[in-house]
């Protein structure tokens, strides 16, 4: 009965329970594929009675069920719902969008599956589907689960190369999200209602639909009144709790098809435990905060009392860092999405974020800043609005010089380029104040080769924005002079011939003028080279007079030795010293005795043989 891969014939839900009960291992096919057949018609059954009253509590019992497991199952489920009730394709949107917070996966799927059907009827001129798949795409626009790229890039699709029927869906489409794209991208709506009124002045189409487009016009002017980006009962989810996800209309996408269907899972009881762990980790979650809520309205004892219990179930540690990467995430696509920095400041500063992320947003700034291929003054003019629309931002952006140059030797040349340019527009606009100058300490010891080029580009730049003149002022300010010790050093000559010669080689010699003057100030150092060369020659000197006068009279002493041969009390080094002198004349003499008597021997022995 069960054996083909979508389940096989209708089993009634009394015979089906029993089949499950007579099964007594879990671990098994037979089991597994009974589960299954239970899951799809929960989560069928669950999605078709779905209403703007009731959608609350359908969201918790479809989060009972395993929907990671079944995501597969589920979207089909949605997808088939809002094809056949299109007039409910905001209640399937709010519905999606409570899932995505829980389960980002199930969210990014289900887009992916709408474009895939928005595209292949798109390619079919089937305008029903195109209708039906974009209009479902933009409520997940306005519900936060699907960026506003995607909605623009449906736009330009349709419209670029008009057709009666690609003008209609367009205008559909526009309906639908254009509230929303009217306050996140208001540049990009203006280019689509360009491109609208080139086509209506063309004159090219039908009047049914040039009159969709002088009724779209005045929709916009109305502000959309007509067409709210969320109706009221509907908007479950914080804006900081939801993940968006950027899916371009063109890229290649896997719709993951084979999670339709039945697939044995080896370690079924293990991921049911774990899906079961998750589900009662997020109900005492919500039971928590609704237990805060209603002590709300008994005395404000018990309130705190309440709020500290549920503070301590409820602390997790998120080692993942799953919040800080959505966050990041979130205002990467918010800065590249944006045509201007007024824009993008008012987009990220609607984010309202959690106090102590300010540094995470000045971060990302820096980091977006670093990887342009140039410098773009985007990023300066967008870091100096934050420092002075909100004063919270001035001491992380503080931070972050002090963090950039502390670490500023594993940056590379053109990330070090673009950040020093950065700051140099923060403390030119007086955006950060200039103490941040004080981590600086210019001398050879306490620099690196980058280092050295940051310092450099920081005060070229600040010198072409405000001239030598006034650098020097704000330099030799007073206010500022225990910041520019580091930079401007006097502890120390040597330093302060460092400092000197950096500037001028970089073209600002006109900054240390007053360590020219301090420098000359200073009292030269004494020459003590040359008094150690003279000490060393008066000492040779005398070592060398000394040495004389001890041979000559070592040479007196052996020629009176050598005199008295009968004096046995001289030491024996000291006639060893002797007989490496130079050979005395009774040496000389003693030889020549020797050889005489030699001689006379030989004589002797000559004269014998006559005898």
């Amino acid at each position: 009965m069960l054996t083909s891969k979508t389940g096989g014939a209708y089993i009634p839900p009394a015979k089906l329970r029993m089949m499950q009960e007579s099964i007594t291992d879990k671990s098994s096919a037979a089991y597994q594929r009974l589960a299954w057949e239970a899951l799809k018609k929960s989560i069928q059954g669950l999605v078709n009675k779905i209403n703007i009253s009731n959608i609350v509590p359908i969201v918790k019992e479809l989060q009972r069920e395993n929907i990671v497991r079944g995501r597969g199952l589920l979207c089909r489920a949605i997808i088939q719902a809002q094809a056949t009730s299109p007039t409910f394709t905001h209640v399937y949107a709010a519905l999606v969008s409570a899932i995505n917070t829980k389960f980002p996966n199930v969210g990014e799927l289900l887009l992916k599956r709408l474009i895939v059907q928005f595209r292949r009827g798109f390619k079919r001129n089937d305008k029903t589907i195109c209708i039906t798949a974009a209009t479902f795409i933009a409520h997940l626009v306005n519900q936060q689960v699907a960026h506003e790229i995607l909605a623009l890039e449906i736009l330009t699709l349709l419209i670029e190369s008009p057709t009666n029927d690609s003008v209609e869906v367009a205008i559909a489409f526009l309906k639908e999200c254009g509230m929303k794209l009217s306050e996140v991208s208001k540049k990009g709506i203006a280019a689509v209602f360009d491109m609208l009124r080139n086509i209506l002045h063309e004159g090219k189409l039908e009047k049914r639909v040039q009159y969709m487009i002088e009724v779209m016009f005045q929709i916009r002017k109305d502000d959309f009144k007509a067409y709210p980006s969320i109706v009221e009962g509907l908007n479950l989810v914080y804006d900081e709790d939801q993940f968006m996800h950027l899916v371009t209309l063109e890229e290649e996408i896997d719709t993951q098809d084979i999670l339709n269907v039945f697939k044995f899972d080896p370690e079924y009881e293990v991921n049911e435990a774990k899906y079961k762990t998750l589900v009662v980790e997020d109900s005492d979650e919500e039971g928590s905060s609704e237990s805060g809520d209603s002590d709300d309205e008994d005395n404000s004892d018990e309130e705190s009392e309440d709020e500290e219990t549920g503070e301590k179930k409820s602390v997790i540690i998120d080692r993942t860092e799953t919040n800080l990467v959505a966050l990041r995430r979130t205002i990467y696509l918010t800065i590249q999405s944006s045509l201007d920095f007024e824009e993008c400041a008012h987009k990220l500063l609607r984010m309202q974020i959690k106090p102590g992320q300010e540094i995470e947003m000045c971060h990302m700034f820096l980091d977006c800043c670093a990887e342009q291929r140039t410098y773009e003054k985007f990023y300066g003019l967008l870091a100096q609005r934050f420092c002075q629309i909100n004063r919270t931002y001035i001491a992380p952006f503080e931070e972050t010089f002090r963090d950039s140059y502390s670490t500023i030797h594993r940056i590379e040349t053109d990330k070090l380029r673009n950040i020093a340019k950065l700051f140099a527009h923060l403390l030119f606009t007086d955006a950060i104040s200039w103490e941040v100058l004080a981590t600086i300490r210019l001398n050879e010891d306490d620099t690196t080769s980058s280092s050295r080029i940051f310092i450099k580009i920081l005060f070229l730049e600040l010198s072409e924005y405000m001239g030598l003149a006034k650098l020097n002022q704000r330099v030799k300010d007073p206010t500022l002079q225990t910041a520019m010790e580091g930079l401007f050093p006097r502890d120390n000559p040597k330093n302060t011939r460092f400092a000197i010669n950096f500037f001028t080689s970089i073209g600002l010699g006109g900054l240390t003028d007053e360590l020219r003057e301090h420098l000359k100030t200073q009292p030269k150092p004494t020459a003590t080279v040359p008094q150690l060369v003279e000490a060393l020659s008066s000492s040779s000197s005398d070592s060398s007079s000394s040495d004389s006068s001890s041979s000559d009279s070592s040479s007196d002493s052996s020629s009176s030795d050598t005199s008295s041969e009968s004096d046995e009390s001289t030491p024996e080094r000291k006639s060893k010293k002797k007989s490496k002198t130079k050979p005395t004349k009774n040496k000389i003499k003693e030889k020549s005795q020797i050889t005489k008597k030699s001689s006379k021997v030989s004589s002797s022995k000559k004269k014998k043989p006559n005898r």
